[in-house]
């Protein structure tokens, strides 16, 4: 299909926390787990809070980076049953995906007590694949590329409040495939598409004392209402239908505060709440009906129920010379999925986040820096007496995501 692949990939995939969603967009940010929304200080401040960018220096800043994101194999121990009587072995193993995440950040001279900046970033991005068994039926390929661009604007109110926003324009395209030629379930079905979707983003900041700083920030909810075709395939004949589905990108708040000691050592504590109880179902809908045989795995109507989550993280920054900066974090990072919901698309569990990093001063106008963050799964146990609603029973393991950043700012 033309566009109906996004609802799938963007639910399945990218909105997920830790492995598929990528919060960190800068050096800084991948160093410090995504704790950086109070105490920002580069040109990454357009991004995770433009509030911040009314009390920055009377300069142009800019920074350009990529992330390597690897994300290894999910392992899965179990059964899958498509009836109280069909029963079949299941063990298997996903694909290793490696991607690349480019980002580029800007913020303006300040004009009087205005201020603009802007951002290009990729929130998100991942190629899931199982190539075999009963996991290529529900998901042979789930694909996602992501771009977003954000410009936005600050006021500062006072020396120590200071307000801002912008525009989240967000281009994705994708490819669902899922193949059961030659199984017990002979169905398939072959879409791809894009979207072009716009939300909004608000911040403020208090400082209380000049070490202290104290942040809300706020991502808009966006429904993705997408409109296509699809392939869909029976014993290997296939129809082309229209197609449409509106999918939840949910609303995101993060309350932070930071304190720095000695001009030296920051300590930010963030908490983000993410609204994923947003998303109560994936209901596909078609212009014309579609093969009866193919209405329970494509049309009827699929619950997710997902739940609002709490992510927590913990950032801390140390200059332990003029030129040379340490970075490291920790976030605990929870799952909206229920457990019946449980699917080979997205065995998706809490994580433990692991972040390091360091930034180098070359001069005064250029610097550059490297981060890694390992984000380290729960295994994943579904019982029969969870009744999940994909047939699973048995246990995911592994998965996760390794990330590796570089990047180079420039202060002119």
């Amino acid at each position: 299909m033309k566009k109906t692949v996004l609802l799938s990939v963007m639910t399945s995939s990218l909105l997920m926390a830790a492995g598929y969603k990528v919060p960190e967009q800068s050096i800084n940010s991948m160093a410090l787990g995504a704790a950086y929304v109070a105490h920002t200080q580069g040109a990454d401040t357009a991004y995770f809070n433009p509030a911040n960018m009314a009390f920055m220096e009377d300069a142009q800043f800019a920074e350009v980076g990529l992330t390597w994101a690897h994300l290894p194999r999910n392992e899965y121990e179990g059964v899958q049953a498509y009836s109280a009587t069909e029963i079949y072995p299941a063990n298997n193993k996903s694909e290793i995906e490696n991607l690349q995440l480019p980002f580029m950040h800007y913020v303006a001279k300040p004009i009087d007590n205005f201020r603009w900046g802007a951002s290009l970033t990729v929130p998100g991005g991942l190629t899931k694949r199982w190539e075999s068994g009963h996991q290529k039926i529900a998901a042979e390929e789930f694909t996602l590329k992501v771009i977003e661009v954000n410009p936005v604007a600050s006021y500062k109110v006072s020396n120590n409040f200071a307000v801002g926003g912008g525009l989240r324009l967000i281009y994705s395209e994708g490819i669902v495939k899922s193949d059961g030629t030659g199984t017990v379930k002979p169905i398939k079905r072959e879409m791809e598409g894009d979207t072009v979707e716009f939300g909004y983003n608000l911040a403020m900041t208090y400082k209380p004392t000049s070490d202290i700083n104290m942040a809300v920030t706020y991502r808009s909810n966006i429904d993705l209402g997408e409109e296509g075709e699809a392939n869909l395939y029976l014993l290997g004949v296939g129809n082309q239908y229209d197609a449409s589905v509106t999918v939840p990108l949910p609303a995101a708040l993060n309350l932070a505060i930071s304190k720095t000691w000695l001009d030296k050592y920051t300590l930010e504590l963030v908490y983000e709440k993410t609204y994923w109880s947003a998303y109560k179902e994936l209901n596909f809908e078609y212009g014309t009906p579609i093969q009866s045989a193919l209405v329970t795995s494509f049309d009827d109507a699929k619950a997710r129920d997902w739940g609002d989550t709490d992510t927590f993280r913990l950032g801390l920054t140390a200059k332990v010379t003029p030129r040379v900066t340490l970075m490291a974090g920790y976030a605990k990072d929870e799952t909206p999925l229920p457990v019946k919901h449980a699917s080979y698309e997205l065995p998706d569990s809490d994580a433990d986040i692991y972040s390091i990093g360091v930034r180098i001063k070359a001069n005064e106008n250029l610097s550059y820096g490297i981060a890694y963050l390992h984000d380290e799964k729960e295994s994943l146990t579904v019982s029969a007496a969870e009744a999940n609603s994909h047939g699973i029973i048995g246990k995911f393991t592994e998965g996760g995501a390794d990330l590796l950043t570089v990047g180079v700012g420039y202060t002119f």
